[in-house]
């Protein structure tokens, strides 16, 4: 599934530029498409908190996820290990973002 592992590494990629990108803005990012950033009281610790997830969540994403698609057969039943994992690392950095939101926000 070395197909499988080059999209994983691409997305990776992707997101560990995100984290990048968020860590030199000047402004709030936003986190979830479509909602606007909300209003912060320390734009950056609030921005390298969101950038550190992104990082973070890039690297587990590739560790977790694309490397193991290597060692994996296409009609295995151990692929439904990384279907499972990937909805887990979805909602743990849903739940990491909504701390970190929490934590920033404006009162």
């Amino acid at each position: 599934m070395i197909f499988s592992f080059v999209v994983c590494s691409i997305c990776a990629v992707l997101f560990f530029g995100i984290g990048i990108h968020v860590r030199k803005s000047k402004d709030a990012v936003g986190f979830f498409t479509g909602v606007k950033p909300p209003e912060v009281n320390d734009v950056g610790k609030y921005n390298r908190a969101v950038s550190r997830l992104w990082i973070i969540a890039a690297v587990i994403f590739e560790i977790l996820l694309g490397i193991p698609s290597l060692f994996i057969g296409q009609n295995s039943p151990a692929a439904l290990l990384l279907v499972f994992g990937s909805v887990a690392w979805v909602f743990g950095i849903i739940i990491a973002y909504l701390r970190i939101e929490s934590k920033y926000r404006r009162s």
